[in-house]
C-alpha cells in the first residue's frame, strides 16, 4: 500500500455528493470550485461564466483540523480529500480565502435566523477559510445514474423528458395528479426521490420508494417512468433550490420539470394576470411546468384546482404532508380522498413491523372470508379496514 504524505481534508457523505455533481457536470457550468472573486460576482449577478447559476459555490469544510489545513494551504499543493475514513479524491490549491458566514447564509436563504434548523445545521458545516482550485474525485453514484436515465431515453427514443424532484413524505393523491399530469405530456417521467439524509422527520428512503413504486406498478404505465433514489445534499435546502434543480434536471438529459405551484424557491408573483416565478430568467434553460395546488372539495367530490373551484376554502380539504405524516406515525389510515388506501397500508405496516398479536385472528373476526383457512398480513387488515371505514349505509 502506498501511502500518501499530503495533508488532508475530511468531508461527510453530503458534501461528496456535491463534488460528485460537480464532477460529472450535473452542476454545469461549475466544475470546479469557485474562486473569491467568482463567488462574488456569481451572488451578485446570478450568473457563472456568462450561464445563469444562483448561488457561489465554496469549498470550506469546517472542522478545527480542516480550517487550520485550508489556511495555511499553499498555491499548487496538493490536499487529499477523505470521506468516512477512506481517501477519495484531492484538490490543487489555487487560492485561500476568507469568507463571511452570515453573508453567505444569507445569500442562500435570504435570512440569517441562526434558530432555524437548517440554517444552524448549515453554520455548523461552513468554515471560516475556503479553498478554490481543481479537483477531482472517485465516486461513480452519480455517474451511475447519468448512464441509467441516457439508456432510458435511448430505449424509448423520448424527445420529451420530463423530471419531477419529490420526497413523497408521503405519497398521496396529489403527488398522483402531479405525476399523471407530467406523464400526459412526456415520452419519459424521471422521479428523482430525494433522500434527505439530514431530516429526520421524514420516512426512511425505503418505505417511501416502496409506496411510490407500487403506485407505479399499478396505477400508471410503468415504462414510461424512472425512479431514481436521489442523495439530497445542502444545496438543495435554500430559496434557489428550484433553480438548481432547473439546472441538475437539464444536465441528467431532462427537457422540461414539473414543480407544485407552491413548491418552495419559485418566488411566485402575478404579472397582469398571469402567474410568474423566479425561473422567468432560465426559460431558455429547461421547460417549466407548474401544476396548481390541489384541494379536496366537499361540494365537487373530487380533486380541483383550488383558484378555480367555486365553493370557497370552507369547502376545501387541504394535502398537508406534516399532517398525513402525524396521522401515519400514530397509527391512524389517513381518509382515501387524501391518500390510496394500498398505499397507507404498506407504510403503516412497514412502520409497525408485527403490531398486532394475532392479525389473522382478528381479520377473520372481523371480515368476510371465503370459507378456507387464511393467512393475512397486516398490510391485507389495512385495506379491509379502510373499506369500512367507506362502508356509508349506517352513516
Amino acid at each position: 500500500m502506498v501511502f500518501s504524505k499530503n495533508r488532508q481534508i475530511v468531508i461527510e457523505k453530503e458534501a461528496l455528493t456535491t463534488l460528485g455533481l460537480m464532477k460529472e457536470g450535473t452542476l454545469s457550468p461549475v466544475e470546479n470550485f469557485m474562486n473569491k472573486e467568482e463567488s462574488y460576482l456569481v451572488d451578485k449577478n446570478g450568473t457563472y461564466r456568462g450561464l445563469p447559476f444562483p448561488l457561489s459555490l465554496t469549498f470550506a469544510p469546517n472542522g478545527k483540523r480542516n480550517q487550520e489545513t485550508i489556511k495555511s494551504a499553499k498555491k499548487d499543493e496538493i490536499l487529499d480529500i477523505y470521506c468516512e475514513d477512506k481517501k477519495v479524491g484531492f484538490v490543487r490549491v489555487d487560492e485561500v480565502f476568507e469568507i463571511d458566514q452570515k453573508e453567505k447564509i444569507y445569500r442562500i436563504f435570504d435570512d440569517t435566523e441562526e434558530n432555524k434548523p437548517i440554517i444552524n445545521h448549515l453554520l455548523k458545516k461552513l468554515g471560516n477559510f475556503a479553498i478554490s482550485g481543481n479537483f477531482d474525485i472517485e465516486y461513480d453514484d452519480i455517474k451511475k445514474i447519468k448512464d441509467e436515465i441516457s439508456a432510458k431515453i435511448q430505449s424509448l427514443n423520448a424527445k420529451v423528458v420530463s423530471a419531477i424532484m419529490m420526497v413523497a413524505n408521503p405519497f398521496h393523491r396529489a403527488h398522483e395528479r402531479l405525476l399523471r399530469v407530467t406523464l400526459e405530456k412526456s415520452d419519459l417521467v424521471v422521479i428523482f426521490l430525494l433522500k434527505h439524509s439530514t431530516n429526520s422527520d421524514l420516512l426512511p428512503l425505503e418505505y417511501r420508494h416502496k409506496a411510490l413504486q407500487y403506485f407505479i406498478e399499478n396505477y400508471v404505465h410503468k415504462n414510461n417512468i424512472l425512479i431514481i433514489p436521489f442523495d439530497n445534499t445542502y444545496i438543495y435546502a435554500n430559496n434557489k433550490n428550484a433553480i438548481l434543480k432547473c439546472i441538475i434536471a437539464k444536465n441528467f438529459g431532462c427537457n422540461r420539470i414539473a414543480f407544485g405551484e407552491y413548491h418552495d424557491g419559485l418566488g411566485m408573483f402575478y404579472d397582469k394576470n398571469q402567474v410568474r416565478t423566479s425561473l422567468e430568467n432560465y426559460k431558455n434553460l429547461i421547460n417549466v411546468d407548474l401544476v396548481a395546488k390541489l384541494v379536496y372539495c366537499n361540494e365537487c367530490n373530487t380533486l380541483v384546482n383550488a383558484k378555480t373551484c367555486p365553493h370557497g376554502h370552507h369547502r376545501h380539504i387541504k394535502y398537508n404532508s406534516n399532517s398525513l405524516i402525524e396521522l401515519l406515525r400514530n397509527g391512524i389510515l389517513p381518509p382515501a380522498i387524501l391518500m390510496r388506501k394500498d398505499i397507507s397500508a404498506i407504510l403503516l405496516s412497514l412502520i409497525f413491523p408485527n403490531r398486532f398479536k394475532n392479525v389473522t385472528q382478528i381479520y377473520d373476526d372481523l371480515f368476510p372470508g371465503i370459507g378456507l383457512i387464511e393467512t393475512h398480513s397486516d398490510r391485507d387488515f389495512y385495506i379491509e379496514l379502510m373499506k369500512l371505514y367507506q362502508t356509508t349505509s349506517l352513516t
